[in-house]
């Protein structure tokens, strides 16, 4: 019976094997980059043994310590991560189901049956009741893969579960670069807020003095309302700055997924310190590491397995059913060596006309793997982009620092020259004033440069696959 089976098999999967689509080849897409970074982005001088960012655990990048405790309490508590998290695991289940596929299921039955013969109907004129009790062992339509169906979905499976291992990496990427920033935000606004509250004692003590001097005859109205005018600008940056540090301690609460106790944040930029250098490295070697780029990789591998399962439905599907058990029409005799009863079906399913559907279907899964295709390279382009601005701004905001700390300085001697030619009688109050606003605009641009250069080099550590 088996052997007529299969000679039956052969013959119908001949006539078909000609008109069959070829296999698909998964082949890796040449990134549609350049093999270098552009010129404007070109890195400054650094160590030539600087780690590749991949290379380095956000610990190792991060080394202040408060901020290595806020990034420990988002990864436990933030909701984004560990929705990324449970969809791993529904997609590892996923892939264990179907990889199950491949292998029959065996099922133990018990049942039972009675039914009453009417005497029209029986043989020997007479109604009966006929009983049957089976207890077996066997499996159901278990598909043999001779052309790779039930293999293309595990592998389709597979992938989908790699992508979403991915997607969590670059996730939890995402949201340590995303509490560093807020942190560091924060703590830029905090010494803005110290600058104001120390400019504001400043500029309050200039007005006390002026309204003394102009009560001796020394002053004029006008500059005590010059100075009372610096007092009030004064307090207008110290509401700001308060107000803003209450939206940026809510913005970090949300993103750690809890409440930062007030220990862990910091009080200025200087206290979290600098970060360490990172190489750039090669475009083709550092982006293809990125885990969003693995991720729609794995994308791209599994609609590539769906072509193949889509190619397997113009082959006939092969299934077996079969059982082996004891069977009798009498309870007494069921467990008695003459009740032994087996059955083996095997079927042959061959496709033979359905309106065109397999060739639709398998289009349509060619049509999926090329839009992966295309959303692939956009990823590597896009990537590409960020690598090379994070760069580009590097350098910039490194001279800008640079720049910002000698105008403080040159402003600082400013300001105390003009103080002293105001207290010798040789300048109005007009020159300190210009001088003050001067300095302090300056002191706050230079606390924004700051916070804008340590931003970028967490950007550049975040798009050049760090932060695992």
């Amino acid at each position: 019976m088996m052997h007529r089976f299969f000679v039956l098999a052969v013959v119908g999967m001949s006539i078909f094997l000609c008109g069959c689509p070829a296999p698909s080849r998964y082949s890796r897409p040449e990134p549609p980059v350049p093999s270098e970074w552009p010129e404007s982005a070109a890195a400054p001088k650094i160590r030539q043994d600087s780690p590749a960012a991949s290379d380095m655990k956000w610990r190792e990048f991060f080394k202040d310590r408060r901020l290595q405790s806020v990034i420990e309490l988002s990864l436990d508590n933030n909701r984004d991560l560990r929705a990324a998290a449970l969809n791993i695991e529904k997609a590892r289940a996923l892939f264990r189901i179907q990889r199950a596929q491949q292998y029959p299921g065996v099922h133990f039955s018990v049942d039972a049956e009675a039914y009453r013969v009417p005497e029209s109907l029986s043989g020997g004129g007479e109604a009966e009741t006929i009983s049957q009790y089976r207890v077996g062992l066997g499996t159901a339509s278990w598909e043999i893969d001779f052309f790779g169906r039930v293999r293309s979905l595990k592998s389709r499976a597979l992938e989908q579960y790699l992508a979403t291992e991915q997607a969590r990496a670059a996730a939890q990427i995402s949201l340590v670069a995303a509490v560093a920033e807020r942190y560091l935000t924060l703590a830029a606004d905090r010494e803005n807020l110290k600058l104001a509250e120390a400019t504001y004692d400043t500029q309050k003590a200039y007005y006390e003095l002026i309204l003394r001097t102009r009560d001796l005859g020394m002053a004029s109205d006008l500059e005590v309302r010059q100075a009372k005018s610096q007092v009030q600008a004064a307090q207008v940056d110290i509401a700001r700055y308060s107000g803003q540090l209450s939206l940026d301690k809510n913005a970090l609460d949300l993103v750690a997924g809890a409440s930062v106790a007030p220990d862990m944040l910091s009080e200025n930029l200087d206290a979290i310190g600098t970060f360490p250098e990172i190489s750039a490295g090669v475009p083709s070697d550092v982006l293809l590491l990125r885990p969003d780029i693995l991720a729609a990789e794995h994308q791209l591998k599994a609609l590539n397995a769906n072509i193949g399962a889509a190619r397997a439905a113009f082959f006939p599907r092969i299934s077996l059913t079969a059982a082996v058990g004891i069977a009798s029409s009498d309870l007494t005799n069921l467990f008695k060596p003459a009740a032994g009863t087996w059955n083996f079906a095997p079927q042959l399913l061959m496709p033979i006309f359905d309106w065109g559907a397999r060739e639709d279907n398998y289009e349509a899964a060619q049509a999926d793997r090329d839009i992966a295709i295309a959303q692939y390279e956009k990823s590597i382009q896009s990537a590409f982009k960020e690598v090379s601005d994070a760069l580009s701004l590097r350098i910039a905001l490194a001279d800008q620092q640079e720049a910002l700390v000698s105008l403080v300085d040159t402003l600082a001697e400013t300001h105390r020259l003009s103080e002293a030619r105001y207290t010798e009688g040789i300048d109005s109050y007009l020159a300190v004033l210009v001088a003050q606003r001067s300095l302090y605009a300056a002191r706050q641009q230079l606390v924004d440069v700051r916070l804008a250069r340590l931003s970028n080099l967490i950007r550049l550590y975040k798009v050049l696959g760090g932060g695992a």
